[in-house]
């Protein structure tokens, strides 16, 4: 019930999105990019590796709006032994991974706003198996010129989440265990940096914290990208997840490095 409101929350936002862009003229602001990476190796080794990722965002006198979905996953080759003790190689999935969020921010000013945001994230191979949070907070845009964009969000969340499944061996076998879902108040923070080092190349890197009495997570994502032509443009990303609380067996951080064709709109 609880993942049903969140859900409910996060399309309604992405529904007022809609109705701003198509009531606001001149585009109300909105722009947009779509990022795609795939990579496939045969022969001797064998792999398939698919990222993908839309980003929306609005920004004019009154509103400061974003919109964004990703999605990731992976297949490998690996060598395992059957029940009889043969070596055998499967291709299997290693990474499988879905996230969609929102922000909607209503300006007070020029520089500060009051921001709504709902973020909702699934990962079959992560420390958890899903986490949802909405929260509510105030935010301010310290730095915006022709070259920078520096932006701070900070207010008050409601996060809900399932820890990994865990794996005892009952009878020679591996059996899952399923693992209780948790909820908490946290603190949300987000840092926004946009810098233009050139005509065609810029930097960008979105720090996004979920502080929490039982676990602190935290999502850095910076990206360098060059432009080809007004549309198309090359971007090598590298995101880093970490979370304070896992358990046992579960790593801590997870990494992700990409090289994506990004189309902007």
């Amino acid at each position: 019930m609880k993942k049903t409101l969140m859900a409910s929350a996060l399309l309604a936002a992405c529904a007022s999105f809609g109705v701003q862009a198509q009531s606001a003229p001149n585009n109300g602001g909105w722009s947009g990019s779509g990022e795609f990476g795939f990579a496939s190796s045969t022969g001797n080794s064998r792999s398939e590796n698919l990222n993908a990722k839309l980003g929306l965002n609005q920004e004019n006198d009154q509103w400061k709006n974003s919109f964004f979905v990703d999605g990731l996953r992976s297949k490998s080759q690996q060598t395992i032994e059957d029940e009889a003790g043969n070596t055998i190689k499967q291709f299997n999935t290693t990474a499988n991974r879905y996230d969609g969020g929102a922000s909607v921010g209503y300006k007070l000013d020029p520089r500060s706003y009051i921001v709504g945001a709902a973020r909702y994230e699934h990962d079959d191979f992560g420390a958890n198996l899903w986490q949802g949070i909405v929260s509510l907070g105030y935010g301010y845009i310290a730095l915006k010129d022709e070259r920078n964009e520096l932006s701070f969000e900070v207010g008050p969340g409601y996060k809900r989440y399932r820890p990994a499944d865990t794996h005892i061996i009952v009878d020679n076998e591996s059996v899952a265990v399923r693992q209780p879902t948790e909820s908490e108040m946290v603190g949300r923070g987000l840092v926004n940096y946009k810098y233009k080092l050139t005509e065609n190349t810029s930097f960008d890197d979105t720090l996004l914290v979920e502080a929490g009495s039982k676990n602190t997570y935290l999502q850095n994502d910076a990206g360098l990208a060059v432009s080809m032509t007004k549309k198309l443009a090359l971007k090598v990303g590298f995101q880093v997840r970490h979370n304070t609380d896992v358990l046992p067996g579960t790593k801590n951080t997870d990494t992700l490095t990409t090289t994506n064709l990004v189309y902007s709109f």
